[in-house]
């Protein structure tokens, strides 16, 4: 089995070992979702790193009618750690690439009310689009996120307006779980998020990193 990777400007390929997600790392989307953000803390999930999706045109998922964009910064480690302080996990960063986090909301709508996991709603196959991968050891990363459907804005924020930053995330994850070289963060997505169809081309773009873009095939 050929182990999942992304490309990394400069012609080397990153391998993934894990993928790691938070949501509701914006208070509009999280007020969006129903949640108050500042009572709440940070919520992970993962996604198997075969998840993984770089292509140009992506199957359309199925056993969904209601397939959702939400476009995020993805974090790629170099280093990791257990119980990491903040600049320890800030130094564990390798790079930064533009993600999209595709969710079949019905069917997590679904798992909620019956208290049931959301695996099948956010770990599908090609459910973690990520871009071209940029080396940026430690460095902290600035800028707004963008997500176009079609050509159309429907998602922009600021990065500072993260309620969790990328050490702060990383730091409290690295309490659950030891983060190790390979590992992905999703770092959530803002208000905006909505309905994707077949034929629709999404875009996401953050600051000055290569942009994600991908067609749902017809």
């Amino acid at each position: 089995m050929t182990q999942a990777s992304l490309p990394v400007i400069g012609g080397e390929t990153f391998p993934v070992r894990r993928i790691f997600c938070i949501g509701k790392n914006y208070a509009d989307h999280a007020a969006e979702m129903g949640s108050d953000p500042k009572s709440e803390p940070p919520v992970f999930f993962t996604k198997p790193a075969d998840a993984v999706f770089t292509g140009e045109t992506m199957p359309f998922p199925p056993i969904t009618e209601n397939l959702h964009f939400e476009g995020e910064l993805v974090v790629a480690l170099r280093d990791g750690g257990k119980n990491l302080g903040e600049e320890e996990a800030r130094a564990c960063v390798y790079g930064y690439a533009c993600g999209c986090d595709l969710t079949r909301r019905d069917l997590q709508s679904e798992a909620k009310k019956r208290g049931a996991p959301w695996d099948m709603a956010k770990g599908f196959d090609n459910s973690a689009a990520i871009g071209p991968l940029v080396p940026m050891p430690g460095e902290p990363m600035e800028g707004e996120l963008a997500t176009l459907v079609n050509g159309e804005e429907r998602q922009r924020t600021s990065l500072s307006k993260m309620i969790w930053s990328v050490p702060e995330t990383l730091s409290r994850l690295s309490r659950y779980v030891e983060l190790k070289p390979g590992d992905l963060l999703f770092t959530g997505t803002p208000a905006g998020v909505g309905r994707l169809d077949p034929g629709d081309r999404v875009e996401v773009t953050v600051a000055d990193l290569p942009s994600l873009r991908f067609t749902l095939a017809g």
